[in-house]
């Protein structure tokens, strides 16, 4: 199953208050902070210090109409994959995503990457652009993994330039390249 056809795409805003909790889990890319809701993981965010973990979970607060529930399932389910993967144990991600923090054409782009571009390889922007069906949009394909809320499991570190280079990442250009290496498709740091 992909993950496009485990969780429909509501509208977004169509919905009221929603049940939704968060976490934070240290990795080998510093600190993730995991939101998720009864449909699924809805946001991953990179170096959730205490001032990015505050920023995203107001944001949150005001995206789903509350603050957070003690506890969702799919919160655990994320942490044991995201674990499991950091540990090179996990080459597919099969916790439920909750898709309502993007929408149109970006959304469209991240099913895209999530459902065609496994573990260990990469694609460019225009490749994905082309996918989609949106020839000559790559430039709109790299503001998509830009605000893709949920990298790592949405794998926008998988998406590289046409020319060799690895792109930018919101993460980081290190965690693109740390990710990579997790993934074999760089060699690893030496130091």
């Amino acid at each position: 199953m992909t993950h496009s056809e485990q969780v429909p795409e509501p509208a977004p805003g169509s919905a009221g208050p929603r049940d939704w909790a968060w976490t934070r889990l240290e990795t080998p890319i510093g600190p993730l902070l995991l939101a998720a809701t009864r449909d699924g993981l809805a946001q991953v965010t990179f170096h959730a210090d205490e001032r990015t973990t505050r920023r995203a979970l107001t944001r949150l607060e005001q995206r789903f109409g509350g603050p957070p529930a003690p506890e969702i399932p799919h919160l655990r389910t994320a942490v044991a994959e995201l674990t499991a993967y950091f540990s090179g144990e996990l080459r597919s991600f099969t916790v439920p995503l909750d898709w309502s923090l993007t929408s149109g054409f970006n959304a469209r782009v991240l099913h895209a990457l999530a459902d065609g571009v496994p573990y260990g390889s990469v694609v460019g922007y225009q490749d994905l652009a082309d996918r989609v069906g949106e020839a000559g949009a790559a430039r709109a394909v790299g503001a998509a993994m830009g605000s893709n809320p949920l990298p790592v499991v949405v794998p926008c570190h998988r998406v590289v330039a046409s020319d060799g280079g690895i792109g930018g990442f919101g993460g980081g250009l290190e965690t693109k390249r740390l990710l990579l290496a997790l993934e074999g498709v760089l060699p690893a740091p030496l130091f």
